[in-house]
């Protein structure tokens, strides 16, 4: 019997990889795609996937409820996996209201949605939640990595949104008895990853000789995870994690920022060895620090492993060179973003703002 999938968000960076990879491992699926297609969701992440019959893009917001509904509905949905997400804190400082409209009210519409849909339905459900580790605040240096019992506290708009979100799915969850999962995971990165987040930023300035932007000192710590151990984790708790529960996703690669920094330039150094600008460690600039900045993650994920059987399969190093391989590989791509007038403001914004330290 074929499975109906509705992926949120899965023209955007992670939703588009899960999509990538579900095609890969169970191309039996139908998978239904519903994005706005707002500045990171691109259609192009969506290209050459390797079953594109079972792939049907719907144009359109989670905070629809009429269209949300119909979409269950009409495409007999049983597992809804939601992504969709505003999720850059720095445009959660500017904008908070558009991380309140998507991330709560978006997230409200899809649960009231699946409530009213899968009521009289019989059969097997699930509503799975991705959500941050940001929920969870920071953490102060020898306190122990967050698990799935540390209680939460947002330090900005986005995280709150988040947490509200996570609230949300829960009380659906013990009032409605909506089948749910939810994971909270450590900072991605990989391929379709928005030029604006850390990572693909420092490439894409390494490769033009542009200044490599780090927030105060540097020495706030991540736990980064590639984004292929990511989709492999969330279709394992979708097919193996216990209704109601909630699990931790991190990579156990808790590494300071400066450090991520000058791995890229290293890796950049041995790939491009023409660059007029290496070494591109030259290039880091320090710049002023963003309000409430939160100086550490780390992810306990211990329950996936031990209950699930999950573990991340790429370290920090290994992951970093398949990522700017695929940047490296995909300039056009790149190009086509960075040209677009509303990046471009944004990038000018941001620099105007912080300025440089």
């Amino acid at each position: 019997m074929t499975r109906n999938l509705l992926v949120t968000g899965g023209a955007g960076f992670i939703g588009s990889n899960f999509i990538h990879y579900l095609q890969t491992h169970t191309p039996e699926i139908e998978i239904y795609n519903l994005d706005l297609l707002t500045y990171a969701g691109r259609l192009e992440n969506l290209d050459d996937l390797p079953v594109p019959g079972k792939h049907h893009f719907i144009r359109g917001s989670i905070c629809d409820a009429e269209r949300v509904e119909s979409i269950l509905k009409d495409h007999q949905i049983s597992t809804i996996v939601h992504f969709a997400a505003e999720s850059h804190v720095d445009r959660s400082l500017k904008n908070p209201g558009a991380f309140i409209d998507t991330n709560v009210v978006g997230t409200h519409t899809l649960l009231e949605a699946a409530c009213k849909v899968w009521e009289d339905q019989p059969g097997k459900h699930r509503f799975h939640h991705i959500s941050t580790d940001e929920v969870f605040g920071s953490l102060r240096s020898g306190e122990p990595a967050f698990t799935e019992k540390t209680p939460y506290a947002p330090n900005s708009p986005y995280a709150a949104s988040k947490a509200a979100s996570d609230h949300l799915v829960r009380a659906y969850g013990k009032s409605f008895g909506l089948p749910y999962s939810i994971s909270n995971t450590s900072n991605n990165y990989g391929p379709f990853q928005f030029p604006e987040k850390l990572i693909p930023l420092l490439i894409s300035n390494a490769l033009a000789g542009k200044p490599l932007p780090i927030y105060g000192d540097g020495k706030q710590i991540r736990d980064w995870l590639y984004v292929e151990d990511h989709c492999t984790a969330i279709w394992t708790i979708i097919e193996k994690g216990q209704p109601g529960k909630s699990y931790n996703v991190g990579g156990n690669n808790q590494t300071p920022n400066i450090k991520i920094v000058e791995l890229i330039c290293s890796i950049l150094d041995e790939k491009v060895p023409d660059s007029p600008f290496r070494p591109h460690q030259q290039l880091i600039q320090f710049v002023k620090d963003r309000p409430g900045h939160d100086r550490r993650y780390a992810i306990d994920s211990h329950l996936i492993q031990e209950e699930l059987g999950w573990e991340p399969q790429n370290d920090l190093r290994g992951g970093l060179e398949k990522t700017v391989d695929w940047y490296l590989a995909h300039t056009d791509w790149l190009k086509a973003i960075q040209q677009g007038t509303s990046y471009q403001d944004w990038i000018e914004k941001n620099y105007q703002e912080r300025g440089r330290a």
